[in-house]
């Protein structure tokens, strides 16, 4: 049974740094693609970035590149997405997901599995 469990959220300064864990069971995450997505209140579901298995790419938001970073750990059967530099603007709750594919989208349709989500707050 394929599984997602994120982990790492909190509330950080603007400015602040978190690293935000995606830790997958019931499959192996190294073989297929992995997206990870923010939704704030009352906004939708929108991508910040994806890695791609098959092309072993990475692509992120334009409004978090430079800044936001996505890698995987083959031991660990997970995927981060270090966030630096966080803007008041980026509170969500950040989700991973998969769709067991090799090609990665931004698009929130196209992913069948999807961890519970971790809340990331910035204040001051």
């Amino acid at each position: 049974q394929v599984h997602l469990a994120e982990s790492g959220g909190g509330l950080v300064q603007p400015g602040g740094s978190l690293r935000l864990s995606c830790a997958a069971s019931g499959f192996a995450l190294n073989y297929h693609s992995i997206g990870w997505f923010r939704q704030a209140p009352g906004k939708e579901r929108e991508a910040v970035g994806c890695t791609s298995e098959s092309e072993g790419s990475i692509y992120y938001k334009e409004s978090v590149k430079g800044r936001f970073t996505i890698s995987r750990d083959k031991t660990k059967n997970a995927v981060y997405l270090q966030m630096n530099r966080l803007k008041p603007e980026e509170p969500a709750v950040y989700y991973c997901a998969t769709d067991l594919g090799a090609i990665c989208t931004f698009y929130a349709s196209d992913y069948g599995s999807w961890g519970q989500g971790t809340q990331v707050t910035v204040s001051s």
